[in-house]
């Protein structure tokens, strides 16, 4: 229940309030969330000194006050940087589209263990060669017989497969 203009919850009696009583006191506590650590304090006062010291080794007293100002102002964006990042990931873009397509006009591009690109295989689907089936079909199996041992054993399949590519059926 109530008691005392507080709330009472499991027995223990709380104060309702929406914040500080202060109006004040909200801002002053805001201030010290917000204010900096005691060593990045330091740490720039000892920088400053530093610069000071700097300046007036080089006899310039308005040299640390310019140190000061160009480590204040925040970064410029670089845009030379970025029109050169640009211009060499266009230039790597292109080289890889040609060497891709360098690589996928390989004769032995399939032997290698990688997959023609569509237009070869369109090209050679298109070419029809009595007997030349059971080539391209020896051509897309895996031959190895050091296969894993976790998948089913396909030697006999293999086995067949080899004999018809080397006498086919007659027809």
């Amino acid at each position: 229940g109530l008691q005392n203009g507080g709330a009472t919850v499991n027995g223990d009696v709380f104060q309702e309030s929406n914040g500080p009583t202060d109006a004040y006191a909200a801002i002053a506590k805001a201030d010290r969330l917000t204010q900096e650590p005691e060593s990045i304090r330091k740490w720039r006062e000892e920088q400053k000194k530093r610069l000071e010291e700097l300046a007036g080794a080089l006899g310039d007293p308005h040299l640390a006050v310019t140190l000061l100002q160009a480590r204040e102002m925040p970064r410029a964006p670089q845009p030379e940087w970025n029109l050169r990042q640009n211009e060499q990931m266009e230039k790597n873009r292109a080289n890889n589209r040609i060497a891709d397509k360098a690589f996928y006009q390989q004769p032995d591009a399939d032997v290698i263990g990688y997959v023609a690109s569509e237009e070869a295989f369109l090209k050679e689907s298109k070419e029809e060669t009595p007997g030349s089936e059971w080539e391209k079909v020896a051509q897309l199996c895996d031959f190895n017989p050091k296969s894993s041992k976790q998948s089913k054993d396909v030697s006999r399949m293999r086995s067949v497969l080899i004999s018809l590519k080397q006498t086919p059926l007659a027809r």
